[in-house]
């Protein structure tokens, strides 16, 4: 039905006949000539009627926009003083010969165009329409990109492409589970799953030695402007290598992916920074390196001053007192630094003490603070020294438990950023590693797995990592890119005796680990080879190249920050005779 795409007419094409397809994106009647902006994926192009051809004319005064049209014309190059240096096809324009209407189109409930100003449950209701707008197009082209370029890596260096189930049994990974009830089975549930974990622990233990797959992910958490209830990743698993391996192997397809898609050389290598000094310099543990502000830590400093709200924390072994330098943070106003505590107090921060810091030569003279009275000469020179602090900058102060600190401080540190412009441009990728291997919980004194119970730690004997569990580091690896985590690994536990010990240090017993993962446990018996792998989050990697906000920007049917989807209007209420041959009875909701 077409020679070419609208897009990808120029004027190599002058003078041939050319047959088009796309829709009306926008009509134009100047008193004898009709001219239609053609629009299809690959771009806009100028189609020009004149009465000459009378039936097509009169086709064309009758269409509106978005309708579908097939055109055949030929290309001529465009009269002086019309081209359009802004538009790839600009310097052309299709003479109109024939034209068909292959469908007539109501008027959509938003203009077709990239200056959109409609609010998004609109656009999700209408995406079908939203996902005509060039930017869009733009936005799934790219997407497609990304994956055939990490596909074409990974098949160039042995990978096997390798489906696992969708419909498995329901383990632990740090969300719940999305569900499924079993006909067959009466009472019994399949679980999608959060991740094909397990299944590629198997296929290296089945001697497949490199998989990937680009997966479905399901998990029921509360959602943000990165996630989704359901969502893809590239999942990828390797036998008989070390971190070092994974890590180096996984660099050359990001710097590969960025230089043909991004034209952008990735430098080499890629640094790497342990998780405690990530916590203890930026609060996070996905830093984004492009902002130079850093934390100080003035534990050691506070712990002797009178002023509770200091020394309290900083004589907490649980507890932290920071300071971050805001280099010519003296021009913050009251209010906006009422803003800023408010703003923290969203992290639990009880409040945020500052120090501006206006001439330090007068000493304490120079200095601006509510806090200063409760503070020593000596602590005073202190912050000073290690803040790095001149003429001009603002000390901001945070003191409380370790976990609010971080999470406070942490996310200040990046407000401030880009609220100042201290965002260098650039993208700047960092491993972090050395996470623990678990994290305790302070209430009730249980360990818990910091990224899932089959990551392996840096010990070998059992006896030592169940004596030092608290303080042992595990085999885990993120890559983090500004600030945000587009991929997660780690190397895997690939004999029993680890396995049942980690399970056992996580208060899984014999008997529950036996339940849910008897079939790991069977399998690491008959010989598994030491593995490890990584997971990359599409959405979040095309997110970021794009230059989107959201990753519902990338998706093409995505849901809303409630998990509902307003196009098919799910979830939605089931059939009674579905519930009865599933077993199911709803209860009615309890009023609050």
């Amino acid at each position: 039905m077409r020679t070419e795409y609208c897009g990808h007419v120029n004027e190599s094409h002058l003078d041939q006949e050319v047959e088009l397809c796309g829709w009306v994106h926008n009509r134009r009647d100047h008193g004898g000539v009709i001219f239609i902006d053609l629009r299809d994926r690959e771009g806009v192009l100028q189609v020009v009627f004149d009465p000459d051809t009378r039936e097509s004319f009169a086709t064309a005064e009758r269409v509106r926009g978005e309708y579908i049209l097939q055109i055949k014309g030929r290309v001529r190059r465009r009269p002086e003083g019309t081209i359009n240096p802004d538009l790839p096809t600009g310097q052309v324009e299709v003479l109109g010969h024939r034209l068909t209407v292959l469908s007539a189109a109501e008027t959509p409930p938003f203009v077709v165009d990239d200056e959109l100003d409609v609010n998004e449950d609109t656009r999700l209701r209408y995406r079908y329409v939203d996902l005509r707008r060039p930017h869009m197009q733009r936005q799934m082209m790219l997407r497609s990109r990304v994956t055939r370029n990490m596909r074409n890596f990974l098949d160039d260096n042995g990978f096997l492409d390798i489906e696992t189930p969708v419909l498995t049994r329901s383990t632990p990974e740090g969300a719940r589970d999305y569900l499924v009830p079993s006909r067959t089975h009466s009472g019994e549930f399949f679980a999608l799953p959060q991740s094909p974990q397990l299944f590629k622990q198997l296929l290296m233990m089945s001697g497949m030695d490199r998989y990937y797959q680009v997966a479905r992910c399901f998990r029921d958490e509360d959602l943000r402007a990165d996630r989704q209830p359901e969502f893809t990743q590239l999942d990828i698993e390797l036998s008989f290598v070390d971190e070092d391996g994974i890590m180096n192997l996984m660099e050359s397809m990001i710097r590969q992916l960025f230089t043909q898609e991004l034209e952008v050389a990735l430098h080499a290598p890629f640094p790497r920074m342990s998780y405690h000094e990530a916590i203890s310099r930026y609060g996070i543990d996905r830093p984004d390196l492009r902002i130079a502000l850093e934390l100080v830590d003035l534990g050691d400093v506070m712990q002797q001053v009178e002023f509770k709200v200091f020394a309290q924390p900083a004589k907490d072994p649980n507890g932290r007192v920071a300071a971050l330098r805001l280099p010519k943070g003296c021009e913050l106003t009251r209010k906006e630094i009422d803003e800023y505590t408010r703003f923290v107090g969203v992290y639990g921060a009880k409040g945020l003490a500052y120090i501006k810091v206006n001439d330090w030569a007068k000493g304490r003279e120079g200095l601006q603070s509510p806090i200063l009275k409760f503070l020593p000469d000596e602590v005073v020179n202190a912050i000073m020294e290690r803040t790095g602090a001149q003429d001009g900058d603002l000390i901001f102060f945070g003191a409380d438990s370790a976990h609010v600190v971080n999470e406070a401080l942490g996310a200040l540190r990046v407000k401030l950023g880009h609220d100042r412009g201290l965002v260098e441009h650039g993208w700047r990728p960092v491993w972090i590693v050395d996470f623990p291997m678990f994290d305790k919980d302070q209430r009730s004194g249980r360990l818990n797995a910091l990224h899932h119970p089959f990551t392996a730690p840096q010990v070998e004997a059992v006896a030592e990592l169940e004596s030092n569990a608290e303080s042992c580091l595990s085999r885990a690896y993120d890559l983090v890119l500004n600030g945000t985590e587009v991929g997660g690994g780690s190397i895997r536990i690939h004999t029993p005796e680890m396995q049942a010990s980690v399970f056992k240090l996580l208060g899984i017993d014999e008997e529950e680990s036996r339940e849910k993962f008897g079939f790991l446990l069977d399998a690491l018996k008959y010989g598994c080879p030491p593995h490890g792998g990584i997971a990359f989050g599409v959405d979040r990697l095309v997110m970021l190249m794009s230059g989107a906000s959201s990753i519902r920007d990338v998706i093409a049917f995505p849901k809303t920050q409630t998990a509902a989807c307003p196009l098919t209007s799910a979830p939605s209420p089931v059939v009674d005779t579905q519930l009865r041959d599933l077993g199911i009875r709803l209860r009615p909701k309890v009023s609050a």
